[in-house]
């Protein structure tokens, strides 16, 4: 046997397995559409590297050798590996595969977003898992997006980053202000009263930054034009802010979609806001190394279909 290192390549183990498949060297030439003389020259490549004629005639015609049988199977199976790996990637089917779905998104959704998300999971995909998780100041999420620890991130920071990350829009929602409906300032104002003055001299209710260094789009807006409103409570939970205006004078600026549910089971009056904020925007993000997968495209498709529902409604 040659003393050469051996660096079997995958034409040659299929050669090798069609060879003691088919016992002939004329008809594996004919099946890989290739030159008897190629095939005869791989047999001897063969040969040489296991130290064992493979092949040897027998009463009708060529019968492998017992070392010839024992590599049969190890070759179906090496072949078969090579397939898979480099098979084109089958489609997600929701109804029969179940995955685990991570998703980070802040409290100050519509209320009905995630749920409708939910939903949509467990309609199309029974088998499938949904982890939501929340987005706070300590919360790495490009790191738990490029580890795969995050499949999406649901947002709408006014600069979001871009390292490595897709940015699809989900819906815009307008910016309006909404306080307790009997409080002295709603009782005398209409809808469309509050002044600018009206608006910075107000006690204002915020959240908490969701990350440092990434502002909303009221905070962000309001810093490129020198102005400061007057914001005496900072939250950092969002969800109960609304409470929290049933029982004092403050004010919240936050965008349409999500008061619009509080309005209707709260005692609450929107306010247009006197000062021409951009729309808030809303998008999903996420990493590069999930952007082809096929239950990720799923999932994102999913997640549009639920924000358009949203703005059905």
């Amino acid at each position: 046997m040659s003393d050469l290192p051996v660096h079997l390549d995958i034409h040659l183990i299929r050669v090798l397995y069609l060879l003691l498949c088919e016992k002939s060297v004329s008809r594996v030439a004919l099946k890989l559409n290739l030159p008897q003389s190629s095939i005869s020259t791989s047999l001897r490549k063969l040969r040489d590297l296991t130290g064992d004629p493979l092949l040897v005639r027998g009463r009708h015609g060529m019968v492998p050798t017992l070392h010839g049988e024992s590599l049969l199977k190890p070759a179906k199976r090496i072949l078969d590996r090579t397939d898979c790996l480099f098979a084109q990637k089958l489609s997600f089917m929701p109804e029969y595969e179940g995955r685990i779905f991570h998703i980070a998104a802040p409290d100050y959704l519509d209320s009905q977003f995630l749920p409708s998300i939910v939903a949509g999971v467990r309609r199309e995909s029974p088998k499938s898992r949904v982890v939501i998780h929340g987005l706070g100041p300590k919360t790495d999420y490009i790191k738990l997006l490029s580890d795969g620890e995050l499949d999406l991130v649901i947002a709408n920071w006014d600069q979001p980053p871009q390292q490595h990350l897709h940015i699809f829009t989900l819906f815009e929602d307008q910016i309006a202000c909404v306080m307790r409906g009997d409080c002295a300032y709603a009782l005398r104002t209409g809808p469309n009263e509050m002044t600018v003055e009206d608006y910075f001299s107000l006690p204002h209710i915020a959240p908490s930054p969701m990350l440092p260094g990434y502002f909303g789009v009221i905070e962000s807006f309001l810093a490129s034009q020198n102005l400061r409103r007057n914001v005496v409570v900072e939250s950092a939970y969002f969800g109960l802010i609304p409470d929290m205006l049933t029982r004092t004078d403050l004010v919240l600026t936050t965008g349409r979609q999500f008061m619009r549910f509080y309005e209707k089971i709260l005692p609450l009056k929107s306010f247009t806001v006197p000062i021409k904020f951009p729309l808030m925007r809303f998008y999903q993000m996420w990493h590069e190394r999930m952007h082809h997968g096929p239950e990720h495209i799923w999932l994102r498709e999913l997640v549009s279909t639920a924000a358009k529902s949203l703005l059905a409604k």
